[in-house]
């Protein structure tokens, strides 16, 4: 897959802000950073200075770094040049989605108030949008996406649940968005988890009898067919 220095310079531009900004921050910072909150926005775990302003900023570099290896060393990389934009939106909506939380916390420490009870769930509903609206233009792979074994060894499997899986992360999203001013930290983050984890149970569920049904099924990697 050739490289697109359209889709590539935005999350350079992420990149670096996270890395200026939290070198910006570290005058004057604390040494005990907030790096984790419990759904009633309480912090449950501090970090010194260098995890907390730095952390985040590696994780992105890392999971840039994955994302940009993953087609090189995927089994199914024939298949991404038939979903480069999906592919790239969501590498940049995963930065932006690190980028957003990392200012969070710089913003806590430059002594702002952010109730991340309510901010948080929302940053990753729209997360859940983005990745809904891409997903059902992904085509089979070993890094992203639904896969189990059956849409693994079922193109119809795949496309199907992906389809309807892209349509049921945009309602949850949105849905989170919508319910989450109304609600308090813990009744959001309930929503959050419930409906991530009902989705997946249905994608799992789902792709099973789409795959039953599928005449061109093939067995998974690394098996024979049963005699």
């Amino acid at each position: 897959m050739k490289t697109s220095w359209r889709a590539e310079a935005p999350q350079w531009a992420l990149l670096i802000s996270m890395f200026v900004l939290a070198a910006l921050t570290w005058n004057g910072s604390p040494d005990r950073i907030p790096m984790q909150w419990n759904a009633a926005g309480e912090v449950t775990r501090y970090g010194g200075r260098f995890g907390g302003l730095f952390g985040l900023p590696l994780i992105a570099l890392a999971l840039y770094g994955l994302m940009r290896v993953a087609p090189l060393v995927d089994p199914g990389r024939a298949n991404y040049p038939k979903f480069v934009t999906p592919f790239n939106i969501l590498r940049v909506g995963l930065l932006a989605c690190f980028a957003t939380i990392h200012g969070l916390i710089l913003l806590i420490v430059r002594g702002r108030q952010v109730e991340m009870a309510t901010v948080m769930p929302m940053v990753i509903a729209t997360l859940f949008v983005l990745l809904g609206g891409v997903m059902g233009k992904l085509r089979p792979n070993w890094f992203i996406g639904i896969r189990t074994p059956w849409t693994l060894s079922s193109k119809t499997a795949w496309v199907r649940t992906h389809r309807i899986g892209g349509w049921l992360m945009v309602v949850l999203g949105m849905s989170i968005l919508i319910a989450t001013p109304l609600l308090d930290g813990r009744q959001a983050m309930r929503l959050l988890i419930g409906g991530s984890v009902g989705v997946a149970i249905w994608g799992m569920v789902y792709s099973y009898f789409v795959w039953r049904t599928d005449p061109d099924k093939v067995p998974p990697a690394g098996t024979s067919p049963a005699e």
